[in-house]
């Protein structure tokens, strides 16, 4: 999962960026009105995390101009602004949640999970494929009942695997999923975490789809 944080306050947007990063997400910063238009533009998140008191560009007008790009992504505001007209307004140009900064960070990761098992079409919060079980909440694979410790861009491609276990995921995509802006992505950066978690979760789990790319097994 990719996910765009839109914020102009260093302070706040670290300790997002770090806890995001920690959950499994890719997470990119865009740190102004125009930059995130020109980020939202790329089409490539998942979720959007969007404070409205942005320089260049305020976020309502961001969060209108996507809306009217036909730009689908979830979005959950992050404000100081706590007026019930002010999230009212938010919501009414297309937000589908609303934050008043301070907010703890556990609560924001749960409002995250929650939008991206609705707009996957998960309803339940533990996704499951075979013998194998991905909470996103607790962070723990289990296969068969056993956990399995998994770093974080591991866990982060199994998520996006049994997202969709049927579809063959290529590798521009999976790269999208696992890395930021800025992050050093080598050659055969995703082909060294496949490998990593078939010694983990059984190399038969992984199925590779030559000259394509990979998807989970399928069960009979």
């Amino acid at each position: 999962m990719r996910l765009l944080l839109v914020e102009d306050d260093r302070m706040i947007a670290e300790p997002v960026l770090d806890a995001m990063r920690r959950a499994g997400y890719a997470i990119d910063w865009a740190q102004d009105g125009r930059a995130a238009e020109l980020s939202l533009g790329n089409d490539v998140y998942d979720l959007v995390l969007l404070d409205l008191g942005l320089p260049k560009k305020d976020g309502i007008a961001v969060l209108r101009a996507y809306r009217d790009a036909g730009g689908g992504a979830p979005v959950i505001i992050l404000t100081a602004r706590d007026a019930v007209d002010e999230r009212v307004r938010g919501l009414d140009t297309g937000a589908d949640d609303y934050l008043v900064k301070p907010f703890d960070l556990d609560e924001l990761a749960a409002r995250v999970r929650a939008l991206l098992r609705r707009r996957t079409g998960q309803k339940q919060p533990v996704y499951t494929h075979g013998e194998l079980a991905l909470d996103p909440a607790a962070h723990e694979v289990t296969k068969n009942g056993v956990p399995i410790a998994l770093v974080p861009r591991e866990f982060a491609l199994l998520h996006a695997l049994i997202e969709a276990p049927t579809r063959v995921h290529t590798k521009p995509e999976l790269e999208e999923k696992l890395y930021g802006w800025g992050a050093e992505v080598g050659s055969n950066a995703v082909e060294v975490h496949i490998h990593s978690l078939r010694r983990k979760i059984g190399p038969e789990q992984i199925v590779t789809v030559r000259g394509v790319g990979y998807r989970l097994m399928r069960i009979a």
